[in-house]
């Protein structure tokens, strides 16, 4: 299932994400030199949908050309079949930011793919690993860590001063390489942006110059920090509208307008006439059930039972399905100079 290359194949940089299935006939591992030897690891287009890591990528190699990077860089092309079609994901595939070591399920094809590629990385004594991601909704740019040590922080502000630390789900790259080297997702906002491409390749490039990372704590104002507490997941059989439609759960037309703000007690989220109870499910990061804790069926209407703040909220139904509605969040108290795991 696994291609692994030592070169960029030539029409590589002028191919499109949705026609590199004609460059690349599977996920594909390829690994460049460097000035330094211990290698950069970049993972794209584990969405087949997101394709800015797919252009910022293609752009860092651009630039360089011929010439010798300055660390050496592994970059993996994960979804190339769901690129071609222009999804997340195809229906019968697993998600590729769930198939990484520490998911729930280790058994497919898909599983196995990923654990050789970090085994791989490993043996290469990987400097540090960025996985890019778009989302759908109106979300500003930020970056998120698996653990909170300051090398990840560190890593982490380099992009943005937004910080979120997640646990939930499981088995994403990030948390993966997190076990062994500073890891970072970033989320990049809707793809088609050229800004959001130029910001990620030079983000990837400074990663590129990176000699080690700082000792010294990042400076407590210098950042923004979120912790994820909560996914909304919508059940299989309630169905979804926006505005005035006829679905069971109707939300408003700017519902992700509300991302990143911090909602008091009581903010309606959407109408659910005729509803007995909150048709929608919020799952801790230990993986229960808290859905009354966080929502409330009021007069008809989901309302939020206690202030939190929403990420990646959508309107984009087959997102939804795929994934979830949106993860709620709070603020995180900065962790001071301490280096500590969570």
């Amino acid at each position: 299932m696994l291609t692994v290359l030592d070169h960029v194949p030539r029409s590589l940089l002028e191919t499109d994400p949705h026609q590199l299935h004609r460059v690349l006939a599977s996920p594909t591992l390829m690994h460049l030199p460097g000035h330094r030897p211990e290698p950069l690891f970049v993972s794209v287009l584990l969405h087949g949908n997101e394709d800015t890591s797919y252009r910022a990528i293609q752009m860092v190699l651009a630039k360089y050309g011929g010439r010798t990077l300055p660390r050496a860089l592994s970059v993996f092309f994960g979804n190339i079949a769901a690129a071609r079609a222009r999804m997340r994901r195809l229906p019968a595939q697993p998600d590729f930011n769930r198939i990484w070591p520490g998911a729930e399920e280790n058994s497919l094809p898909e599983h196995a793919m990923a654990r050789a590629v970090v085994a791989g990385m490993r043996e290469r004594r990987v400097f540090a690993a960025i996985d890019i991601h778009n989302n759908t909704g109106l979300n500003p740019h930020y970056a998120c860590v698996n653990r909170m040590e300051q090398p990840f922080l560190h890593f982490a502000r380099l992009f943005s001063r937004t910080i979120v630390f997640f646990e939930r789900p499981l088995g994403v790259v990030s948390a993966a390489f997190g076990e062994i080297c500073p890891s970072v997702a970033i989320e990049c906002g809707p793809p088609g942006n050229p800004a959001s491409e130029a910001q990620a390749a030079e983000f990837i490039e400074a990663a590129l110059h990176l000699s080690a990372f700082p000792a010294h704590p990042v400076a407590a104002h210098d950042v923004d920090l979120y912790h994820t507490i909560g996914v909304v997941t919508v059940p299989e059989h309630v169905t979804i509208g926006y505005g005035h439609s006829e679905a069971a759960v109707r939300f408003d037309d700017s519902i992700d307008h509300l991302n990143f703000c911090e909602l008091a007690a009581g903010t309606r989220l959407a109408q659910a006439p005729g509803a007995q109870s909150v048709p929608l499910v919020v799952t801790d990061d230990a993986g229960r059930a808290v859905t009354e804790d966080y929502l409330a069926l009021r007069g008809g209407e989901i309302v939020t039972a206690r202030a939190v703040m929403p990420a990646m909220l959508t309107r984009d139904e087959r997102v939804i399905r795929q994934d979830c509605l949106c993860y709620f969040m709070e603020r995180l108290p900065y962790p001071g100079s301490a280096a500590t795991s969570a």
